[in-house]
């Protein structure tokens, strides 16, 4: 199985261009910019998902990244921000490798995130909410 194009980055054998970085995380210019500005921010180590993440991982992935999102807003100055970061194929995962886009929005620019809501009674909610309080109790 060949290396992964992420770890690829981290070990300097690919070319990225590094926006930041500290002990567990590297932030990068994305290559399919959608906008100007548009910034990957990725876990060293190889994790391919959120759900294998450890807690430091996790806490450095959100300090990364509030920092980059701020530098975002006062070197571009866009009208929004989305934060997305997909997990699994059927998500929209394409790099198996944990990382979170930091895309820089303005009002027309073609990108779009649809999906059905479909809006289930109270009860319903009710009963998914107890399922992920007993899996809370699990963790």
């Amino acid at each position: 199985m060949s290396e992964c194009i992420f770890c690829g980055i981290m070990a300097g054998r690919i070319p990225a261009t590094t926006v930041y970085e500290d002990e567990h995380t590297l932030a990068f210019m994305d290559i399919g910019q959608v906008n100007p500005g548009h910034v990957l921010v990725a876990v060293k180590a190889h994790v391919e998902n959120l759900y294998q993440l450890d807690e430091e991982q996790a806490g450095a992935i959100a300090r990364a990244s509030l920092r980059v999102a701020r530098a975002i807003r006062d070197a571009f100055h866009p009208q929004g921000l989305s934060v997305y970061q997909a997990n699994g194929a059927p998500a929209g995962q394409t790099v198996f490798h944990y990382h979170v886009h930091l895309l820089p929005r303005h009002e027309g620019d073609g990108m779009a995130l649809i999906w059905p809501a479909k809006n289930p009674p109270r009860k319903t909610l009710d009963a998914y909410a107890e399922k992920l309080r007993a899996a809370l109790g699990k963790a």
